[in-house]
């Protein structure tokens, strides 16, 4: 059994994306899909490189931009492409929506280089590439740091202040307005069995 989906999880640092992206998965592997769990900045032996170089090394917006769109095309035609073209589900932590949360809102970054680089890695023949639903963990900056704190140690964006991750918010906020279709806004400050039950809403919604 196939059924072609491209599926992203976004969200600010903490917001606790990644821990349902297995049970997703594992929903779908069970109804007999292949299902395809990555990761962006990653995904690749040389995404994963360079996505260790944007959240360790000093670098300027710009240049976390071209690395984590270099590291992205990779990507895509490494493992997106090919597992969507067999038919597979690809379920990814993170997508361009957190480019332009991050690297857009957060730095300051000039959104219309943003929207050119999308253009030039994301195409495919006449279509732009984008995911078809993309769950959007919402938090509080606070909340978020304060899961942060008792999680890990902080990488290079995770030690940024509060008033950063409050622009990256508000920059998925305008992506998800901008795209109100292909995204569905999780409350992830719920309880965790409340989150997960927010995500089965919106899966049983669409029909998956």
């Amino acid at each position: 059994m196939s059924s072609e989906r491209f599926v992203t999880f976004e969200g600010i640092d903490g917001a606790g994306k990644s821990s349902h992206i297995d049970a997703v998965a594992e929903r779908w592997r069970a109804q007999g899909h292949e299902v395809v769990r990555t990761r962006e900045p990653g995904g690749t032996p040389l995404a994963e490189s360079l996505r260790e170089m944007v959240l360790h090394q000093p670098m300027d917006a710009l240049t976390e931009a071209l690395l984590i769109f270099a590291a992205r095309r990779d990507h895509l035609q490494q493992v997106i492409e090919p597992a969507l073209a067999r038919g597979a589900i690809v379920l990814c932590d993170r997508f361009t929506d957190a480019t332009f949360a991050y690297q857009g809102a957060g730095r300051g970054f000039d959104l219309d280089v943003l929207s050119t680089l999308e253009q030039w890695v994301q195409r495919q023949g006449s279509a732009l590439r984008q995911p078809d639903l993309t769950l959007w963990f919402d938090l509080a900056p606070e909340v978020a740091a304060q899961r942060l704190a008792a999680a890990r140690e902080p990488d290079r964006f995770e030690r940024l202040d509060a008033a950063f991750f409050t622009r990256v918010r508000s920059g998925y906020a305008q992506r998800a307005a901008a795209a109100a279709q292909r995204f569905a806004r999780i409350d992830a400050d719920a309880a965790r069995e409340a989150v997960a039950q927010q995500i089965d809403d919106v899966l049983t919604a669409r029909g998956w």
